[in-house]
């Protein structure tokens, strides 16, 4: 059977000594009391919900899946998960986040992240059923009316309702201007919607006593495609004036989908037959209500690939200590014993240090985000508020597919370190990688992440976010550049700084006159950009170590940290030159093969 360990150290790393986090809180009025000693407190009691709560129920919750009742519609989750989650609201951790204006405990983002990534690693299946509500509750919160944050909102942050995002139908993912769904307008104000949802995450449960639906529906007179969508609130069961729950509204599961992963979360097939709904936001701007959700929701994709190549890395480290096999080619390592521990061998390691040096990377790059998100909504400054939402919006499809990328290659690395006991279910190692593989699909495949970094996010605004990327990495590049000791970390990212100008710029170019070259690179493209933003914090956490070291620390802690970073840059970081080379070679290798396709 699995283990896991919540990486309490390496957290407190990311946020008090990379990111220095709580100096950034005291210039956000709501967080300026927070101290490092609470946010550590916090993460403490959350890594042991995770790790003594749901971690049990992620083998057995796999094999057990959810069921249907087809005449009553209900869904039943794996057993104890209806429990854990009842844990989970009386310990408060629904609320972590929320605003205290609706019964929220008011801490930074970034605190939640880091609890997130720990249920992630201890039961990614379990975590989307409270996970998605929080960015329905980011959606009402910004876009809902009094009426509609005064209904929804308390119920929501205690987690006693829970929320889900309603967007796929049967005919259409990505392409949302392609739905169905149709809300008639009624004299009282509500909408009847009708139409098929499909792939709806938590879509029915027995975990809350209410689940509060966002669902994307077209409205009779809306204008064709996107620009005729609008949001509408569905609630499983009616509420009352008073603000208890009424009758069951028209919205029901009609199927649940047999999957590869994931099996203990409910994907549902959600059937909306003159549901009653009210509208969130403008008539047929329902995308940017959508958008709150959907944004909220890669970040936290990226945060499950994040928990599971942590957790995968942790059992295959174990392993990797414990089962001998061979010699050492360099000469017997352990005398005492018939063969070796395989972590002598050196591409045992460097699956290892794969993982590792994805889950740590990833990490920084998660708690960087959380602050930028932070910042964009509760910093007193336009400027500081504006900056952090460009930023955000330029490393967000990198959190989402980067990450996820580097997951299920972690994932997978890590079941190859056990073998043939990697295959078999006992280990836990396949469920890892079996649950990882859906995090590039959902959420806007990683492909449609591809293409928004590099056609919107960058050659959109003419590379000007991109380039304050580039400042940043600039300003470490200026500080660091004439020591010795961070040159194998620093050259790497200022030779890449300088060739992503050119680089893009030829891509843009190309792209103007045939867009297909924009497809055809897009996806390269983002790995090259992942690997910088990666690259950049590698160095940053590689700095903080090697000053400790010379401080005196003898904390082994840092000298793993500058080992890691070493490996990460001799032997992941120069998949960049293959990548810019395979973007430049352009699209007539995909596009001009009618005959193959025939």
């Amino acid at each position: 059977m699995p283990t896991y360990t919540p990486p309490l150290r390496d957290m407190q790393f990311v946020m008090h000594e990379l990111l220095k986090v709580t100096d950034a809180f005291k210039a956000m009025p709501r967080h300026a009391d927070v101290d490092v000693d609470t946010v550590n407190a916090v993460l403490e009691e959350g890594g042991k919900f995770a790790s003594e709560v749901l971690f049990p129920l992620n083998v057995s919750g796999d094999t057990e899946g959810c069921s249907l009742d087809p005449a009553s519609h209900a869904v039943t989750t794996p057993k104890g998960f209806k429990e854990a989650y009842a844990s989970y609201v009386a310990g408060g951790w629904a609320a972590l986040s929320c605003d205290t204006t609706f019964g929220g405990q008011g801490l930074p983002l970034v605190v939640n992240q880091m609890f997130y990534e720990m249920l992630n690693s201890a039961n990614q299946a379990w975590t989307m059923y409270p996970g998605l509500t929080h960015g329905a509750y980011a959606s009402l919160h910004a876009h809902g009316t009094d009426a509609q944050k005064q209904t929804y909102l308390a119920k929501m942050t205690s987690g006693e309702w829970t929320g889900t995002m309603c967007l796929t139908e049967p005919h259409c993912g990505t392409d949302l201007g392609l739905m169905r769904t149709k809300a008639e307008p009624q004299p009282d104000g509500s909408y009847r919607i009708t139409g098929n949802k499909i792939f709806i995450s938590a879509g029915e449960h027995d975990m809350a006593a209410n689940i509060v639906h966002l669902v994307l529906a077209r409205l009779p007179d809306a204008p064709p495609g996107i620009k005729g969508v609008s949001l509408f609130v569905v609630p499983k069961y009616l509420i009352n004036a008073d603000g208890s729950l009424g009758a069951r509204n028209g919205i029901y599961c009609g199927g649940l989908e047999h999957k590869m992963g994931i099996r203990a979360s409910a994907t549902c097939q959600m059937v909306l037959d003159g549901a009653v709904g009210a509208m969130v936001g403008q008539p047929n701007k329902g995308m940017q209500g959508m958008f709150v959700m959907m944004n909220a929701a890669r970040l936290g994709v990226g945060n499950q690939s994040l928990g599971l190549t942590e957790v995968a890395y942790q059992n295959a480290l174990a392993y990797a200590k414990d089962r001998i096999q061979m010699r050492s080619l360099s000469g017997t390592k352990a005398k005492d014993k018939p063969a070796d521990p395989i972590i002598v061998h050196p591409d045992v390691r460097k699956m290892l240090l794969t993982a590792r040096a994805y889950a740590e990377g990833g990490r920084a790059l998660m708690a960087y985000c959380s602050m930028l998100l932070e910042q964009e909504l509760n910093h007193p400054e336009d400027k500081v508020r504006k900056d952090a939402g460009e930023m955000l919006a330029l490393l967000t499809p990198i959190v989402k597919a980067f990450i996820t990328d580097n997951g299920w290659t972690a994932t997978s690395t890590c079941l190859q370190v056990f073998g043939g006991h990697g295959y078999i279910k006992e280990w836990g190692m396949e469920q890892f990688v079996r649950d990882s593989r859906i995090n590039m699909i959902y959420e806007g495949t990683n492909t449609i992440q591809s293409l928004d970094l590099l056609g919107r996010k960058i050659l959109g605004n003419n590379g000007a976010t991109l380039k304050k990327f580039g400042k940043l990495v600039a300003q470490l590049v200026e500080e660091e550049g004439v020591n010795e000791k961070m040159s194998e970390f620093i050259t790497p990212i200022a030779v890449l700084g300088e060739q992503m100008t050119k680089f893009t710029t030829e891509i843009g170019f190309k792209g103007f006159q045939n867009p297909d070259e924009v497809g055809a690179a897009a996806v390269d493209y983002l790995r090259v950009a992942g690997h910088m933003v990666f690259g950049y914090f590698w160095a940053r956490m590689a700095q903080v170590a090697l000053r400790e070291m010379a401080a005196g620390n003898p904390d082994p802690f840092y000298l793993a940290k500058v080992q890691t970073a070493r490996f990460y840059f001799a032997k992941l970081f120069p998949e960049t030159a293959t990548l810019m080379r395979t973007a430049r070679s352009g699209a007539a290798a995909l596009m001009d093969t009618d005959a193959v396709f025939a």
